[in-house]
Parts: structure tokens; C-alpha cells; sequence
């Protein structure tokens, strides 16, 4: 494997009791490689067992074909899957058009705004719906999806698996669970309106769970026993100054939109965190949970279209940043799983 990479510093929580963790997966196509990054270094930890994970598009995508792996080899089996399933995402793309530009390869950014491919594809999703301009509704990923993961295992999976996508006709997140998950639930919680028909399951439509859920945490809570939950974040929350562009409002116009769910879950267990008695049933077990993020600085500097580059590059520099905030997170936080959340949810509470 092209990354057997051992921790190379003692970990603060390495002589830990075992703990087992929840992972909340945010998508963001591409950029979900982040999230895989740090999945491969918690994954070398074993004093940390993953019960369940929830995810939304690439999060998805990555949750599935983890729970898949570790129910066909453990641990390892799952950092293999993971590096498997990325690498022919990358190859599935190698005949793309949608490509960096000399340009933006040049100007050393992962972008590719000055794609000529992209700008056409960009300004047609604005004029022309997929159900104009896609007859087939290929989507490449479907026979990735297929080729990655053994549907029939993951069913069984000690790993549980909570998917979401946004239904259309209602607005509303569906939970797709192991023995649900198919190629089409996991392409279902991945489809962006503007660029793919809409996914149909069971007479339904369906569209990308960030919609409704980015991820959805309500699962987490109600479904698993850990009391730890690990928010692997991509789409930031925060970013300054005022974009200026069609394009940089854009972006900020979607981070806001998919983050928005994620928040009002997040703000939930803050509130009830203030409560003098949050119950003994359901509202006692958000209240308790223990929340603890992974995020980077550096996805600022990624913009909308690198969210479409399947570069293997880019996801080795992705897959290597997110090792690196895993790493920085166990050094920091390792001690506080299983015993105090990390991650302070009081400025949600706070009036702007």
C-alpha cells in the first residue's frame, strides 16, 4: 500500500483505555480525500474502535467502503479499501476534460477556474438542466462504487453506516443504513441538482443529503453506544472577508447552505448542554455526547472547482493534510476521548 506510514510520535492518549468513537463525515466531492486521510491515521490507533459513522456524499462514499474493509480485514482492511476506492475515483477520471488548466498549474493552485472545460460546464449547469444536457445519465462513479465495495458484506459490517440523502419530493433526509446501501444510495446522497438526475429509490427522488444533513447526527445518537463523536470537517464554516465574484459567492453561497443543517444539530446539544435536566431519554443522550472536531486551515484556500479534480496528487496532498490534523488532533485531544468532548459548542449559542 502506498501508505504504511507508522505514528510517529507516542500519542498522548496511546496508553488510552480502549474507547470506541463515531465519525461524522461532511461531502465535498474531492475534497472528501481530507476526510480519508484522517480515517487512515485514527485507523492505526488501537485503542480506538469505530462503531458507527454518518455520512453525506463523499462522506458517504468513505463511510461505506471503510465499514466495508474493516468487516473484510480490520483495521488494515479498511486503510486498504480507502486507498483502493481513491485511486480509481483517479483513474476513472483520467479521460476527463475537466482538468487544470497550464494556467492554474502554473500558478501552483489546485483549482481549475481557468479550465476551459470548467467554465463551459459551469455556465451550462446555470442555462441547461442535467435531464437537457446528460441523455444517459452516465455517472462514472456508479461502476467505481461497484467495483469498491461488497454491498452483501457491508450489510454485516460491525461498522455501522448511516448515509443521508435529501428527498425531493419532501425536503426531507432519508437514513440509508448497511443493508440498505447500494451503488444508488451512495450516488443518491452525492447528487448535486445542477450536475446529475435526480437518484430514484424505491418511486422516490432523491438528491444530495447536504441539503438536509452534513452530516446527519441524530443516528449517532439514537442507534450507537459510543459516546464519543469525531466531526471530520471540509466545508468551512467560517471565511473571511466578503467574496466578490459570481463564483467566490457562489462557494460561500453553498458552504452556508450545507453547513446550515450540521449547525442547527450541533446548536441543539449546546442548548440542551445549558438545560438544567435534559431528561433520562433521548435528550440526556445528546446532551452527553462528547464532541470532538478535525478540520484545516487549508480549505480556505480551495475553492468550488477543486472539488471536481481527481488528480491523484491532489488526493495524496489531501490524504497527507488530513493525517497531518489527525495526527495534531490525537497529540492534543487523544487524553479527552472518552472522558470530555473537545470541541466547544458555546459560540453557537452566542448572538452576532
Amino acid at each position: 500500500m502506498a501508505n504504511p506510514e507508522s505514528p510517529s510520535t507516542p500519542v498522548a492518549g496511546a496508553d488510552h483505555a480502549p474507547v470506541s468513537v463515531d465519525l461524522a463525515l461532511q461531502g465535498g466531492g474531492a475534497h472528501g480525500a481530507f476526510a480519508w486521510g484522517v480515517m487512515d491515521r485514527l485507523l492505526q490507533e488501537p485503542w480506538l474502535a469505530v462503531e458507527a459513522i454518518s455520512g453525506t456524499s463523499a462522506g458517504a462514499m468513505n463511510a461505506a467502503v471503510m465499514s466495508d474493509g474493516y468487516a473484510a480485514g480490520g483495521p488494515e482492511g479498511a486503510r486498504v479499501a480507502l486507498e483502493r476506492f481513491w485511486r480509481r475515483v483517479s483513474e476513472a477520471a483520467l479521460l476527463s476534460p475537466l482538468r487544470r488548466s497550464p494556467l492554474d498549474i502554473l500558478m501552483d493552485q489546485w483549482t481549475m477556474d481557468n479550465s476551459p472545460a470548467f467554465v463551459a460546464m459551469d455556465l451550462a449547469s446555470r442555462l441547461f438542466s442535467p435531464y437537457d444536457l446528460s441523455p444517459t445519465d452516465f455517472n462514472p462513479l456508479r461502476s467505481v462504487l461497484a467495483e469498491s465495495i461488497d454491498f452483501a458484506r457491508l450489510a454485516g459490517s460491525p461498522v455501522k453506516v448511516f448515509v443521508t440523502a435529501t428527498n425531493v419530493r419532501t425536503g426531507r433526509p432519508r437514513v440509508f443504513r448497511n443493508a440498505e446501501l447500494t451503488p444508488d444510495a451512495l450516488l443518491a446522497s452525492a447528487c448535486l441538482p445542477m450536475m446529475f438526475r435526480a437518484i430514484e429509490i424505491d418511486g422516490e427522488a432523491y438528491w444530495d443529503g447536504g441539503f438536509s444533513g452534513n452530516p446527519t447526527i441524530s443516528p449517532l445518537v439514537r442507534e450507537s453506544d459510543a459516546h464519543d463523536t469525531i466531526l471530520i470537517q471540509i466545508n468551512p464554516v467560517e471565511r473571511p472577508g466578503t467574496p466578490r465574484s459570481a463564483r467566490d459567492i457562489l462557494n460561500r453561497e453553498n458552504e452556508i447552505a450545507f453547513n446550515a443543517p450540521l449547525l442547527k444539530e450541533l446548536r441543539m446539544i449546546a442548548l440542551l448542554r445549558r438545560v438544567a435536566d435534559a431528561g433520562d431519554c433521548e435528550g440526556a443522550r445528546w446532551a452527553a455526547m462528547r464532541l470532538h472536531r478535525i478540520a484545516s486551515p487549508a480549505m480556505l484556500d480551495l475553492g468550488y472547482s477543486s472539488k471536481l479534480n481527481a488528480e491523484w496528487a491532489f488526493f495524496l496532498m489531501l490524504r497527507d493534510e488530513g493525517r497531518r490534523c489527525a495526527e495534531t488532533f490525537l497529540q492534543q485531544h487523544g487524553a479527552d476521548l472518552g472522558q470530555r468532548g473537545s470541541f466547544d459548542l458555546n459560540y453557537l449559542l452566542e448572538e452576532n
